[in-house]
């Protein structure tokens, strides 16, 4: 049998695989979608406790990380979040907005997968899974895929293969590979949007308070981010924690305000004046959950009844609240991870296609390039905003 001859190869079955596979077979390109799992969109499946965090309304170039944070204006832009919500809209999916923008399906993220298969098969797109990618070459103008599948022949490469966060689910880092066989440089990855794990005395102080949640706002490097926090039996997690995982390395110096939503100062002088004999420990169980507020009192804050501390003093440990010191010594790394930072640099792509300056007919998109967006379906429309890009010119 011969080879399959093709437009358009695309490698990888998730988000930006399956926007596109879509917007390239809806200008008539013949698409084969090759994803070596089980079923595409695993990833779209699991996210969002199960209803897919689809995008967020008020997505901008700085809701995301890259070693040039101006390359993902392009495709932002044209194609929006009201892009998309347009296409879910026009497929009757129900939605709603949980906070900040971030938008979910009322049902479940199935809906998501579905409406883009639906979109793929109405466009003639040929998805191939449980199908893998032993080789490929450049040759002829084009390219040579050695798959499961057979040999395939197509004009365009578009590798769309993803990072390597949640290995369970199948990811690997042959994108990365496919890149530096092609002379692209990959910009060092790890885990983003991640839980961080503490060790030691520092672990000791916090894991028998597995459970307790609180907001917080984190801060490191100059970034904070401000939600909720949740102490776990290896360290910390909960969004902010996952907010502020992509900025800190270990070393970084890490500082939560465990009380952001007062001013701690005056919240401790009107318990002093309320109740003047009492702790500080048993008041602060009324800011804080209570096992964490006894805890920090055993570990850090002096613990005394409120009518002994002076006002410089109660400064003091208003201060030490609004900028409590958490050092964590590493990350629960890819086995958790929601994202992986780093990726294919983006000085050899095109902002606007996301096409190869190296290899013409190559493109590169969503999580295997170096663009990592915040928590609350940024990532999600960097995929269908790249996925639109390279199919619109592929």
């Amino acid at each position: 049998m011969g080879a399959l001859q093709i437009d358009v190869a695309i490698i990888g079955g998730g988000a930006a695989g399956l926007m596109c596979a879509r917007v390239a077979g809806l200008r008539g390109r013949r698409v084969l979608l090759i994803e070596h799992a089980e079923r595409v969109g695993k990833k779209i499946l699991m996210s969002g406790g199960g209803r897919c965090n689809f995008t967020n309304t008020g997505t901008t170039a700085a809701n995301f990380i890259s070693a040039n944070p101006h390359f993902c204006k392009s495709a932002l832009a044209r194609f929006t979040p009201q892009d998309f919500i347009a296409l879910v809209d026009r497929h009757g999916i129900a939605w709603h907005e949980k906070e900040l923008g971030q938008l979910f399906c009322n049902d479940s993220s199935s809906q998501i997968v579905r409406m883009l298969l639906d979109e793929c098969a109405a466009a003639g797109v040929r998805v191939e899974t449980r199908c893998s990618v032993a080789q490929v070459q450049q040759r002829d103008q084009g390219f040579v895929l050695t798959t499961t599948l057979g040999e395939v022949h197509a004009q365009a490469l578009v590798v769309a293969s993803g990072g390597l966060s949640i290995p369970s689910m199948g990811a690997t880092g042959f994108g990365y590979v496919l890149a530096h066989q092609f002379g692209h440089a990959v910009r060092a990855t790890r885990a983003g949007l991640v839980p961080l794990t503490l060790s030691g005395t520092h672990q000791q102080h916090y894991q028998d308070l597995s459970g307790v949640a609180l907001p917080v706002e984190a801060r490191c490097n100059g970034q904070r981010f401000r939600a909720g926090m949740l102490v776990t039996h290896r360290g910390i997690s909960g969004p902010a924690i996952l907010q502020i995982s992509s900025y800190w390395q270990p070393g970084d110096d890490l500082r939560l305000n465990l009380l952001p939503d007062c001013d701690v100062f005056e919240a401790l002088r009107e318990q002093q004046r309320a109740h003047s004999d009492a702790e500080l420990r048993t008041r602060l169980a009324e800011l804080l959950p209570r096992r964490l507020a006894l805890r920090l009192c055993e570990i850090g804050l002096p613990n005394r009844p409120l009518r002994q501390y002076r006002e410089a003093e109660l400064r003091a440990v208003a201060a030490q609240m609004e900028s409590w010191p958490l050092v964590a010594s590493g990350t629960e790394g890819y086995r958790t991870a929601e994202v992986t930072l780093g990726g294919v640099d983006t000085d050899a792509l095109s902002s606007t296609t996301l096409q190869s300056r190296h290899v013409p007919r190559l493109y590169f998109i969503g999580e295997v390039v170096d663009v990592t967006g915040h928590l609350g379906g940024y990532n999600f429309q960097w995929a269908w905003a790249s996925g639109h890009a390279a199919g619109s010119a592929v």
